[in-house]
């Protein structure tokens, strides 16, 4: 395979993955507005699982496919890029408010999941044992959050809620439970064939270009899949909608490390290497503790925060590249 064509299937990949996590979303909306469910309840649940299920597919073919160092890199690239590359370009465009419970209850337990994770990969294997621990961990958490959110959720963040779920859902009027069905099931198929087909993009890239498939997962693999991110990130920035950005961002970190590694690792026991738990995992924790200060200043991320967040994230570059 040329490299042409290795980056054209990396590029296929990711459209398709982007294609079928937004038809995947839109119709899970569609259906869970049928059934009743509050906005808040959809955009804690379904938005923030939904925007995941790229890096999920990703991960899972990785490691049935003998790439573990993708498979953990996806994730663990994800999680520096949403903490310090998506929330600072968000910021960059617009103060960011922070609401709520993203820093009484959510970083706590993103920064616990991360903590947990690195201690169970030690040993240099996620084990199906340890895969199901990170599972009902992330249960436990849903089912708290969406109790959480049907008594206390503030004004401003159901509004945005309301807000997110409404663009997110199928635009059809009065969508039915069969579109909305059919939505999902085309949402599957795709993301099944752009996951496969990124995944052997990117394989055949890395071997091209003569770099791991650690730096791969890392890079091209973990930023890609968060393009869903940024694009939402940057337009509800754009929009002046911006009351849930942080906790979309920390939700999606935290159903990183519980669920896509916990299914991953359910699925095929997932080897992680020592220079990732030498490295990136140690710059995934200090990503995520550089963030509870930023949270904590006045209760938004400023534009030269932002901007910190940046910089932080071309310094890992910097060193993930030039090592």
């Amino acid at each position: 395979m040329t490299p042409l064509a290795a980056t054209a299937l990396v590029f296929l990949g990711l459209l398709l993955l982007a294609g079928g996590g937004e038809a995947l979303v839109r119709g899970a909306t569609a259906l869970a507005r049928l059934a009743g469910l509050t906005p808040a309840v959809i955009g804690l649940t379904v938005v923030a699982v939904g925007t995941s299920l790229p890096e999920l597919v990703v991960s899972i073919f990785a490691a049935l496919g003998g790439q573990p160092d993708i498979a953990v890199g996806n994730v663990v690239g994800s999680n520096i890029f949403n903490v310090v590359g998506v929330l600072g370009i968000t910021a960059l465009i617009t103060v960011v408010p922070v609401h709520g419970t993203a820093v009484k209850l959510e970083w706590p337990f993103m920064f616990v999941a991360s903590c947990g994770v690195v201690l169970l990969a030690r040993d240099g294997l996620l084990d199906r044992l340890e895969a199901g621990f990170l599972l009902v961990s992330l249960v436990l958490f849903i089912g708290f959050m969406v109790r959480l959110a049907r008594r206390e959720v503030a004004g401003a963040e159901q509004a945005e809620f309301e807000a997110e779920v409404a663009q997110r859902t199928l635009r059809a009027p009065r969508a039915r439970g069969l579109l909305a069905l059919g939505a999902v099931a085309g949402g599957i198929v795709l993301l099944v064939l752009g996951g496969r087909a990124l995944v052997l993009g990117a394989v055949e890239l890395a071997r091209l270009a003569g770099m791991t498939e650690r730096v791969i997962g890392l890079t091209v693999v973990a930023i890609g899949t968060s393009m869903p991110e940024v694009a939402a990130s940057v337009m509800a920035a754009l929009r002046g909608r911006t009351d849930v950005a942080v906790a979309n961002l920390i939700g999606s970190n935290i159903f990183n490390l519980l669920g896509i590694l916990g299914i991953t690792a359910l699925i095929q026991p997932v080897p992680v290497s020592a220079a990732m738990l030498s490295g990136d995992m140690v710059w995934m924790l200090l990503t995520a503790f550089a963030l509870f200060p930023i949270l904590r200043t006045g209760m938004r991320v400023s534009r030269l925060e932002g901007a910190i967040l940046l910089a932080i994230y071309a310094a890992y570059l910097g060193v993930l590249l030039g090592g």
